[in-house]
């Protein structure tokens, strides 16, 4: 798909009328409200998104949000404790391997056949670099085997809804501004300029990604798959950031993303791995944090929605109403207001200003003042995203969030990392 066909369906599914979702035969049916638990991360468990879910759907919605680690353990360990999962692409293995979560069909998925090429080919352009790792695609359908791949089938893994692109934030009234994709640099984060002001995300298959990116750049090692990282490299990896951290180079990691804010807003941090919503809180708030577009290419994710193993019923019922809501227009242009996109983006488009799309989607200047999800002013008029179009940022992904095959050993270090 190039940018024209892009643009061209964008504006086709946009100008339908769109309505909102309802599942009263879903009460009807059981002669009651069922209830879904989502076990997930702050970033999408918004109240504003649970009150309105409910409201559009007629069933009860508990939310249960954590932070990263905290909440792939629980639902790894606990799959009774959920019914849906949304985190990111990384969790995906893990729960599979854990027998966590049960394949999904999609042909109860109301908006499968809209969800774009990026979920089902890892690319929204033929010029566009996939990039290492755990590409959505790469893990999103079950196979014959019993294993997750590429090859398209009738069952998938997990529901492709949210992504983005991520990197770290700086403060611009400390960190001369940067350019984008030519001075900007996951080296910054090694920098001996910022020691004792760095902070690094608590996720050992996102953090150790931004680090390698980071010894990289400043030629401190070099990989032969950084998406697929041997034990020597890994050593080497954690023998660099250790020394670091030793020195007292990190101010800590952060485990939430309210934690990340707070770091910067107080000023104890000036550099950070961070989040997009993160960075639209702190902009809201007066502080001039600035999302970076590394030349050496972005840390992409992708949101998944997972269902439980042990979800059946009314519940299941439930659960694949909540996956279809996500995907029907309102969720999509809400999360697109903290910088998130959404798989099927032509469906939301109708729900956001023209302002917001050009602004989010479009990568042009701002033209009015523009909200985020706090209803604060996140983006000021004449404001030109970080990193430009949802297509420039997509053809510019280093690496995916991902489960390496040496995954438990990466976890001893981190825990090691931490310690240290």
């Amino acid at each position: 798909m190039d940018r024209r066909t892009f643009l061209r369906q964008s504006g086709a599914i946009a100008s339908a009328a769109v309505t909102a979702l309802a599942f009263p035969s879903i009460a009807k049916a059981y002669n009651r409200k069922p209830t879904i638990k989502v076990l997930g991360t702050h970033v999408t468990l918004q109240e504003t998104i649970r009150v309105q879910a409910e409201k559009d759907l007629g069933i009860n919605i508990q939310f249960f949000p954590g932070g990263d680690a905290e909440v792939l353990l629980k639902a790894a360990t606990d799959p009774r404790s959920f019914d849906i999962y949304e985190q990111w692409s990384d969790s995906i293995k893990v729960l599979w391997m854990a027998d966590a979560i049960q394949p999904i069909r999609t042909s109860k998925l109301h908006y499968w056949r809209e969800i774009n090429e990026l979920s089902k080919t890892g690319r929204l352009t033929a010029a566009a670099s996939i990039g290492l790792g755990d590409a959505p695609h790469r893990i999103l359908y079950f196979q014959p085997n019993g294993s997750l791949g590429s090859t398209p089938a009738d069952v998938i893994s997990f529901l492709p809804y949210v992504h983005n692109t991520d990197s770290f934030g700086y403060n611009a009234a400390v960190i001369p501004k940067g350019i984008p994709y030519e001075t900007e640099s996951w080296g910054w984060l090694l920098d001996n300029r910022y020691a004792g002001k760095v902070a690094i995300v608590n996720a050992p298959t996102i953090g150790i990604f931004d680090l390698a990116l980071a010894a990289q750049a400043q030629g401190l090692m070099t990989f032969n798959d950084m998406g697929n990282m041997s034990r020597a490299e890994i050593d080497a990896l954690f023998e660099i950031v250790i020394a670091k951290k030793r020195l007292g180079h990190f101010r800590g990691v952060w485990s939430s993303v309210p934690n990340s804010i707070e770091w910067m807003a107080n000023g104890e941090v000036i550099l950070s791995s961070m989040f997009s919503p993160a960075v639209s809180a702190l902009n809201g708030r007066g502080v001039p944090c600035i999302y970076a577009a590394p030349k050496e290419g972005y840390r992409a994710w992708h949101g998944v929605m997972c269902l439980s193993s042990e979800t059946q019923g009314e519940r299941e019922e439930a659960a694949y109403a909540f996956m279809n809501w996500w995907l029907s227009g309102w969720p999509g242009a809400f999360i697109a207001r903290q910088g998130y996109y959404i798989s099927n983006p032509q469906r939301s488009k109708a729900f956001m200003s023209q302002a917001e799309w050009d602004y989010w989607y479009d990568g042009k200047p701002a033209a009015e003042p523009l909200l985020g999800t706090d209803n604060k002013i996140a983006v000021r008029p004449g404001d030109v995203r970080t990193g430009g179009s949802y297509i420039k940022r997509f053809e510019n992904v280093a690496i995916w969030n991902t489960v390496m095959a040496n995954y438990e050993y990466s976890l001893m270090k981190w825990s090691e990392f931490l310690l240290a």
